[in-house]
């Protein structure tokens, strides 16, 4: 491979080559944009485990969670126990632009870092709600969604910032105070859905089994604990290479996910980092959430056991 150009003695190559089909982009736009915005971007990804999903030309995408072998010595990494592959794993700390350069240049598309820090593992900084849409184009629905989790925060005394997933969605983020256990944050969540499901179960849904939605907008309770989310600014792997990008609340109705691509955000960003000024205080969860998200199921294990128990049933049938 040639070396195009240096920047940050991180050697860059084989820039011009289109990145992947359909992204209208090439490895170099994808460098430059990076670069542009990692002011804003590396303090989402500053000192939390990152996964990246990269494309290799023409191979499909894939995450990656492992630190390649081949990785220089200067990148910061941490071991944590992956409990659904059962082994250890070495993340990376994306903790200066050196290290995104380097990522970039690894065509490391999307970066999901973890909800809580390498260095305070059992403290989550933030409740996360994932709305996604039901099959089709159908983002006024999931606006129509937020508004509803933006209610059910205001009436839990709570408030948060929004962004576009990248893809179809829409991510709600609700700033927390040092401290808080995974398992109570993961509780309030569930109940914070389940407040914003009451609201229009019409629009609305909890179910975790797709075909249980029946059309509807899913509100996704599940990112807490080791979960990761897709960092504010980060590119995704899909046609004309949109990017996560905030939004004020205000403003939802008025956008698309296709308006914040690596070709027009930066022009929209300005010197400006919505991200950071739109996000509320560091909140406590108020004890009444805690304790009604502790009566809701955890939405994997009811999926799971109504999953055999329909098994079960067709079986007999």
């Amino acid at each position: 491979m040639s070396t195009d150009e240096v920047r940050d003695d991180v050697a860059l190559t084989n820039l011009d080559q289109p990145l992947f089909d359909d992204a209208g982009a090439t490895k170099r736009d994808l460098v430059d944009y990076l670069d542009a915005v990692r002011d804003r971007m590396i303090p989402a990804l500053r000192g939390r485990p990152l996964s990246v999903v990269r494309v290799r030309q023409g191979q499909a995408p894939f995450m990656q969670k492992n630190v390649p072998a081949y990785a220089p010595s200067w990148i910061a990494t941490v071991t944590l126990w992956a409990e659904t592959s059962r082994r250890e794993v070495s993340y990376a700390l994306c903790d200066d632009r050196k290290t995104l350069l380097w990522f970039a240049n690894q065509r490391a598309v999307e970066y999901h870092p973890t909800l809580m820090r390498a260095d305070n593992r059992e403290h989550p900084t933030h409740l996360v709600l994932d709305l996604d849409p039901p099959a089709g184009d159908a983002f006024p629905s999931v606006v129509g969604a937020a508004h509803l989790v933006r209610q059910a925060l205001a009436d839990s005394g709570l408030a948060g910032a929004v962004k576009t997933s990248g893809a179809k969605g829409l991510h709600v983020f609700v700033p927390l105070i040092d401290g808080l256990a995974t398992p109570d944050v993961a509780a309030a969540t569930r109940a914070l859905a389940a407040r914003a499901e009451r609201l229009d179960p019409a629009l609305a849904t909890t179910a975790f089994i797709r075909e249980d939605r029946e059309g509807k907008v899913f509100l996704d309770s599940t990112r807490a604990g080791g979960a990761t989310v897709v960092a504010a600014y980060s590119p995704r792997v899909r046609p004309g290479l949109p990017v996560s990008f905030p939004v004020a609340w205000d403003d939802l109705d008025r956008v698309t996910p296709g308006d914040f691509t690596v070709r027009t955000a930066v022009g929209l960003l300005g010197d400006g980092d919505p991200w950071a000024e739109l996000m509320p205080a560091a909140q406590a969860l108020p004890d009444d959430l805690v304790a009604e998200g502790h009566t809701i199921p955890i939405a994997r294990v009811a999926a799971m056991h109504e999953g055999k128990r329909r098994a079960r049933a067709a079986r007999k049938g």
